[in-house]
Order: C-alpha cells, then sequence, then structure tokens
C-alpha cells in the first residue's frame, strides 16, 4: 500500500505583474510536504512543484501519474496554492454549452492571457480535475487541498487587511470579465467531485466558499495561505481527530483570526468520520 503526493505553491508567475504575486503560496506546499511525511510518506514519494517548476503540464503530468499508478490501498494526496479565476464554460459541465457560465480554473506559473480571457493550456480548469479523478480505482484514498479563491461573481473581499491579499485574479479584460459577470454564477468546489463515483470519490478540502476570497497571509511574520496554516494547526493539535473534526476546528481559528472565508469540505458521509488518510 503505497503512500505519494503532490505539493504545488506558486508565488510568482511568468506573465502576471509583480503586484499579483503571492507571497504564502511555497511556504504551503512545504508545509503540506513536512505534515506529510511526519505522517508516514516517504521522502520520495512526496513532490514539490513550486513556482518556475509549477507549469501546466509540469502539474498536470505529475498529478496524471499520481492517479493513473495509484491502486487499491493506496493513499494519494493533492495540495494547490495559488491564485485562482474563471474561464467560461464550454461544455456545460457534460450537458449542452453555457456559454455565459463560467468554470473554475487554477493558476499555474506559465498563466497567460489569450484573446479576451486566460489561455486554457495555462491554467487547469475544475472540468479537467473532476475528468481525472473521476478515473481514480476503487480503494484509492485520495485527498486534495486546494488554497486558492473560487469565484468572481459576488466576490467577497472582506479579509483585505493590511499584510493580506486575495489568491483570485480576475479574467484579463474588461470583455472577459463582462462575458463572466453576466453568469450567475454556478462554479463550487463540490463540481469536482459530485459525479465521480462513490467507490473511488476523493476527499476535497477547499479554502473558501464559492463566493469568496482564500486569503494569502503573515502569521508570526511568516507568510502562508491562512487556510493551510489553521489546517496544520488543527491537525497537529488534534492528529488522529476525524477529517469532520478538523473541519470544524480550522474553520474556528479563521473565525478566530478575523477571516471571512469558510472552508469547504466535500467527499462521501463515512470519509468525514475518519481522520486524514484513512479509508472509508
Amino acid at each position: 500500500m503505497a503512500k505519494r503526493a503532490l505539493c504545488v505553491g506558486i508565488n510568482q508567475f511568468a506573465h502576471l505583474p509583480m503586484a499579483s504575486w503571492l507571497n504564502g503560496c511555497v511556504n504551503d506546499a512545504n508545509d503540506m510536504a513536512a505534515m506529510l511525511r511526519k505522517r508516514g510518506f516517504g521522502s520520495r514519494a512526496v513532490t514539490v512543484l513550486v513556482d518556475a517548476q509549477a507549469t501546466k503540464a509540469a502539474v498536470m503530468a505529475e498529478l496524471t501519474k499520481l492517479v493513473q499508478t495509484a491502486k487499491e490501498g493506496d493513499t494519494i494526496v493533492f495540495s494547490f496554492s495559488s491564485h485562482g479565476t474563471q474561464v467560461p464554460d464550454t461544455d456545460g459541465d457534460g450537458g449542452a454549452p453555457e456559454p455565459d457560465g463560467a468554470d473554475e480554473a487554477f493558476a499555474c506559473y506559465d498563466m497567460a492571457q489569450a484573446g479576451d480571457q486566460w489561455d486554457p493550456a495555462t491554467v487547469i480548469v475544475d472540468d479537467e480535475l473532476r475528468v481525472l479523478f473521476s478515473s481514480l480505482p476503487k480503494g484509492v484514498v485520495m485527498e486534495a487541498y486546494l488554497d486558492t479563491c473560487h469565484s468572481g461573481t459576488g466576490l467577497k473581499a472582506e479579509d483585505l487587511l493590511s499584510g493580506r491579499r486575495p489568491r483570485f485574479v480576475p479574467p484579463p479584460t474588461i470583455k472577459g470579465m463582462r462575458t463572466l459577470d453576466a453568469a450567475a454564477t454556478k462554479t463550487s468546489t463540490i463540481e469536482l467531485v459530485k459525479d465521480i463515483p462513490v467507490g473511488g470519490r476523493p476527499v476535497l478540502f477547499a479554502g473558501c466558499r464559492s463566493n469568496q476570497t482564500s486569503a494569502d497571509a503573515t502569521f508570526d511574520g511568516r507568510a502562508s495561505g491562512a487556510f493551510t496554516y489553521f489546517f496544520l494547526k488543527a491537525l497537529a493539535d488534534n492528529p488522529t481527530g476525524t477529517r469532520a473534526d478538523l473541519h470544524k476546528t480550522l474553520t474556528k481559528g479563521l473565525v478566530g483570526g478575523g477571516f471571512t472565508q469558510r472552508p469547504t469540505l466535500e467527499g462521501p458521509p463515512k470519509a468525514k468520520k475518519v481522520t486524514i488518510g484513512a479509508p472509508w
């Protein structure tokens, strides 16, 4: 029974101005990797991609290998800290196209503009992750941790205090923003797991609800994602706590820290009743 993981953190972006760069994502990736090693993942079993290493091609290649080589009884983990954004929904999530809709997307190092929108070859779209996750073999424990923002429509930015910034970048042009603003944004982290059979369904922790920002913040002089910081703190305080327990504790931590983001936990009910890494 193998344990393997991919931890990604992107502070700097090849084609975004420095004003849009982040501070805590690389620390998030390294901190998640350190936590996993303490919980029985071998050093060589944890791949960390940061900044220029984390192009879309590189991230998807590593993640695809992680999923496609998994066997029953294995545990695999994917953590991703970066900007979130949106792109037009072109396939209707399996149904008729909805050109005024939007899909969640996650910014890679090479994020670049194509026309009025972000180039899909440089961002990871939620549909791509759902298709990949749906190929998980039955009996594989998979956990995904997304410390990004998930929506542009109705975006809540109350967390923008000194030392904090949202992990969200809007479409690159005014025309592109208007295209997405026309939608009653349907995107949600639930989209990543809703149609996947229970046997291979991953557990998904996300840093905020679909209309909120995930904060890039500073704690005791060190940059981190607020979600990642309070998740790891909750786990350190209660190493055997259930996923539901950890979700409750990290939510309290965010509230206590004055953050308005509310983390989400998606997955089968049985999965929420056992600790991280445990089968259900």
